[in-house]
């Protein structure tokens, strides 16, 4: 199994994760573009759009659902997302592509299998998610306030992370964000900040956790130097590599 961020931030998200075995399967985890530029990203990675299996969208919030009607319509590709997320984005399952998905509820595409679990967030029914092979496990952690003992159980035996960095807090207070909007970002409802998220890497670390994405970086609000950098603090030595996800290619392919 292997992963790859096609680009992650306020501008739009995508996580490409992909096996290779008798069933192999290409798995796009939100789908935050417009129909061209995701194509370009896929392309990039060396996906066509019509080679994909299954889109899992984890809200509805547009940098995370972008092109996904468009997409699943034109390429007949089955979507999963919660019923509070379908409802909130009123996606059109006159194809009858849609599927629910529920917290704790395994889904099985060929190889993956695939375990949501809820998540608060500023949004109806938001859902993460981890991604098991059989073999190795990755985790997505994107887009909440805080993370709960439930997160935390989910996300132990991780092989691999992808982690929102979202912002430094010293410098969310400093930023010129208006004040309503540094509530909602650092919130309980609203996004990691760089402390929080090492805080919950170094929880569910093991000497097996190889890699560790740091995603959805606010532009303004933070580093990548400083986001690596604190997650390196929090880290034992056994991670191989910290890796920062960028709006504008992601990052490369990683093996899981």
């Amino acid at each position: 199994m292997r992963f790859k961020s096609l680009g992650s931030g306020s501008t739009g998200n995508a996580t490409l994760v992909q096996t290779t075995g008798p069933d192999a399967c290409n798995l796009l985890i939100d789908c935050g573009f417009g129909f061209k530029h995701l194509q370009i990203r896929l392309e990039k990675a060396g996906v066509q759009a019509q080679d994909l299996d299954a889109i899992f969208i984890t809200h509805e919030h547009g940098d995370h659902v972008g092109c996904v009607q468009a997409l699943s319509d034109k390429h007949r590709i089955p979507v999963w997302m919660s019923a509070g997320t379908s409802a909130a984005m009123n996606f059109d399952n006159s194809s009858g592509l849609l599927h629910t998905a529920h917290d704790g509820l395994k889904i099985t595409l060929g190889d993956l299998q695939l375990t949501p679990f809820t998540v608060p967030h500023d949004a109806r029914a938001p859902l993460q998610l981890t991604c098991t092979d059989g073999r190795a496990k990755l985790g997505i952690l994107t887009d909440l306030g805080h993370v709960t003992d439930h997160i935390a159980n989910h996300l132990k035996g991780c092989n691999a992370l992808l982690l929102e960095c979202n912002h430094d807090s010293d410098m969310l207070t400093a930023s010129s964000y208006p004040g309503f909007l540094k509530l909602r970002v650092g919130g309980n409802h609203g996004h990691l900040s760089n402390a929080q998220a090492a805080d919950i890497a170094c929880t569910v670390q093991h000497s097996d956790l190889r890699h560790v994405v740091a995603a959805h970086l606010s532009q303004q609000n933070n580093r990548p130097a400083l986001a690596g950098q604190i997650l390196a603090n929090a880290l034992s030595r056994e991670v191989h590599g910290i890796v920062i996800a960028t709006p504008d290619e992601g990052c490369a392919w990683l093996d899981v």
